[in-house]
């Protein structure tokens, strides 16, 4: 191990560090990386538990000290920018430590000493008495508590890099810092200044199936991996949303709500009162899941949209096909406030509702519901809404939840002030239109807020999938998306288990049971949203940056609650591409292969 020293070649400095180090507080162990273990016999030096020092005898008589104490003692001046770092050395290289505002820079070279006192190769800084005479002077007495200095350059800016081509996943690049040079490249520019939507985040749905292959097809182990892969905010991606299906989606083992009536009912039998409801069926393996994504991630928050409701509720009689019958309106709103208060009841809140999954499409051969905007309108503004208020539910109620191309949707129910008063804004999906739909939305109703929640990957796709995918997250953040939640959690090998529509669609995880054991296998889905998830915390905000399009550079940045800033960039110009980042005068350079994705996160 390489180990850097300090070396004073008066005593008289020594004692004088030694002095002030015994009469600081007990700090973080950065600021404090060892203790004096007697002043009788100050050459020896307790580390603290976090650091790795060693006892060290000088030779003839001078002292020694860890150079990155040296480091956190100047550290603790009030004065900036400071810079005092350790870098990487070879036997004859330099150490600078410089306090760029009194002016001071001095510089020193370091002489390889001989292997004498066992361990690595060490290096002994020859010239440090006048630095330290010059800077002991100025240390004010609390010192030890002041946070380690960046780098004279600026903070340091983390990388991590996707590539399709290179079959890289969320690697970790060489860290870059902010300096004065700004390269004759594209440049993007990050306004932490300027602020636009807060981010509640990202996720998928725990649809039936993607729930009964995690419970069922994978070990106990496994599934704890799978599961914290998932949600975990350190160990993990930190996916903090779900979007729950209520009942049957096409993704299920059987099409059930939860109110269905015995078989052998007639047509027109119902259950006004819904005597039979029961969340019974998600107690086996859906609510233990959502009870374990909670607790590795208490951010989490769980949407809900029904497929269908009951079908005794609909002109059809079953949960295939059929609309809303107006005499069962006033069930339909007691069968939403039961849902929400059944669940929360088990350990689950729910965050927000739809009252219908993509209303304007009728399925054939999975659950499904026609409800056009003006019914959705006299529901909401005369039953659902008026429910939730009068049981003084918190959970919000969201309109639409279908395509971009079908916008004219909500900017009808939301034109209704009875209804509009009761919408907490819009949910959209990606099937059809363009993203920039949502502008339309976000400019008409500035109030209303916008949720992108569902968009599937799946073999229908051609090309390069992860810029896809990751064109999706920016595209949806950059135009007032306050989520980005794709479709199902897991699926197996086979795209399955479904009840029919979507044959060939891609779950965030494979759950490979074909193989023994059964694998798990994250797609390129999870690696896309990994991008956002793992770094964007919820309760961030889209901050200001220019992007330069499809076919060049596309990005996205936010400022999380911490104060740190997330910039997500994805290079489509077909080429290597570097560029600047630019933010608060200063400037990083990357090079980003093709088609590759890298997100980058610094704290001011």
């Amino acid at each position: 191990m390489l180990r850097l020293f300090v070396f004073f070649s008066k005593p008289a400095t020594y004692r004088r560090v030694l002095s002030l180090r015994s009469s600081l507080s007990s700090g973080p162990a950065l600021a404090n990386p060892f203790q004096i273990t007697s002043l009788a016999a100050p050459r020896f030096l307790t580390p603290s538990k976090s650091h790795r020092y060693e006892k060290t005898r000088g030779a003839g008589g001078s002292r020694c000290l860890p150079i990155a104490d040296l480091c956190s003692l100047i550290s603790g001046l009030y004065l900036t920018p400071l810079e005092c770092a350790v870098p990487r050395v070879s036997p004859v290289s330099r150490l600078e430590c410089a306090v760029t505002k009194t002016g001071l820079r001095k510089s020193f070279r370091m002489r390889s000493c001989k292997k004498k006192w066992g361990g690595g190769g060490r290096f002994w800084l020859t010239r440090l008495a006048p630095v330290a005479s010059l800077l002991l002077p100025l240390l004010p007495a609390g010192f030890a508590q002041q946070r380690a200095p960046e780098p004279s350059g600026g903070p340091r800016i983390e990388v991590v890099e996707s590539s399709e081509d290179l079959h890289e996943t969320l690697q970790d690049k060489p860290a870059l810092t902010f300096g004065a040079t700004r390269t004759p490249n594209l440049t993007i520019t990050v306004n932490d200044a300027v602020k636009y939507q807060q981010i509640d985040g990202f996720g998928a749905s725990l649809t039936d199936s993607s729930a009964w292959l995690i419970w069922n097809k994978l070990t106990e182990a496994q599934r704890k991996e799978a599961m914290q892969m998932l949600f975990s905010p350190t160990k993990g991606i930190g996916l903090s949303i779900l979007r729950q299906p209520m009942g049957a989606s096409d993704f299920a083992l059987s099409a059930y709500s939860y109110d269905d009536l015995p078989p052998g009912q007639p047509f027109g039998a119902s259950d006004p009162d819904l005597k039979l409801f029961s969340i019974e069926h998600d107690r086996a393996y859906i609510l233990p899941l959502l009870h374990e994504a909670l607790a590795l991630n208490p951010n989490l928050k769980i949407f809900a949209s029904p497929w269908s409701p009951p079908g005794w509720m609909k002109t059809s009689g079953s949960m295939i096909q059929g609309a809303l019958l107006p005499s069962a309106y006033p069930a339909f709103a007691k069968y939403f406030v039961r849902f929400v208060k059944e669940y929360e009841a088990a350990g689950v809140p729910i965050y927000a509702i739809t009252m219908q999954n993509e209303p304007k499409f009728i399925p054939n051969d999975y659950p499904g519901m026609i409800f056009t905007a003006p019914e959705l309108k006299e529901v909401l503004a005369n039953y659902v809404g008026p429910a939730f208020r009068d049981a003084k539910l918190k959970t919000k109620i969201l309109v639409f939840d279908h395509n971009w191309d079908l916008i004219e949707y909500p900017l009808e129910v939301l034109s209704d002030p009875k209804a509009a008063a009761f919408a907490a804004g819009t949910a959209t999906h990606c099937y059809g239109g363009s993203v920039t739909a949502q502008n339309e939305l976000h400019d008409r109703f500035p109030d209303k807020d916008i949720w992108m929640t569902e968009c599937s990957g799946g073999d229908w796709q051609t090309g390069k999938i992860l810029p896809q995918q990751v064109r999706l997250v920016i595209g949806a953040t950059r135009n007032w998306a306050k989520s980005v939640v794709l479709w199902n959690l897991a699926l197996d090998q086979d795209h399955k288990p479904f009840l029919g529509g979507c044959t060939t669609c891609r779950g965030i995880i494979t759950v490979n049971h074909a193989a023994q054991p059964s694998k798990i296998e994250p797609t390129v889905d999870y690696t896309a949203l990994a991008h956002a998830s793992k770094f964007v915390a919820p309760g961030a905000y889209r901050i200001e940056s220019n992007s330069f399009g499809e076919g060049s550079l596309e990005d996205v940045a936010f400022r999380n609650p911490d104060g740190s800033l997330v910039l997500i960039v994805l290079n489509t110009t077909g080429g290597n591409a570097t560029f600047n980042i630019g933010w608060a005068g200063k400037y990083a350079n990357y090079k980003l292969p093709a088609a590759s994705v890298a997100t980058f996160r610094w704290h001011p």
